[in-house]
């Protein structure tokens, strides 16, 4: 694998944690404590190796340029810049929501996890669609 599979790398890494995120909502809602668990575990280590291995990339690379044009410039800007700023902000409420519900503080867990989960969910998705604009749809020339 070169340096140049990383974007591909992260965003399948993007994509199963969206699908763990998924599955770990519909474990809790059905009452499976342990399992929801083990899934928002494994999504958590699914989000930290995509940093590790996002930041590996863009450290050695840089930013890559958005080729696309017209009305596809503000629309991928658009979703760019929420990504990242919502990317910041759920960063750290991962890790307060993780710590809580580790720690048994269930009526706290659930209270930001209302917020989480959404925002992290957005995060994945629209990660995935900045790859997609990046390399597929709009790649550089």
């Amino acid at each position: 694998m070169s340096l140049q599979d990383l974007p591909t790398v992260n965003a399948i890494l993007n994509s199963i944690c969206t699908v763990l995120l998924v599955i770990g909502w519909g474990l809790i809602r059905r009452g499976r404590r342990e399992a929801h668990r083990k899934v928002m575990l494994a999504a958590f280590a699914t989000s930290i190796l995509f940093l590790v291995s996002y930041l590996t990339y863009h450290f050695q690379v840089g930013a890559t340029k958005f080729a696309g044009e017209g009305v596809w410039r503000p629309i991928y800007f658009a979703i760019l810049v929420s990504h990242t700023v919502l990317a910041a902000i759920v960063a750290p409420m991962v890790l307060v929501t993780l710590y809580r519900g580790l720690s048994q503080k269930f009526d706290k867990h659930r209270k930001i996890a209302r917020w989480t989960l959404p925002i992290w969910l957005y995060v994945s998705v629209t990660g995935v669609g900045v790859y997609v604009m990046l390399y597929h749809v709009f790649p550089s020339r």
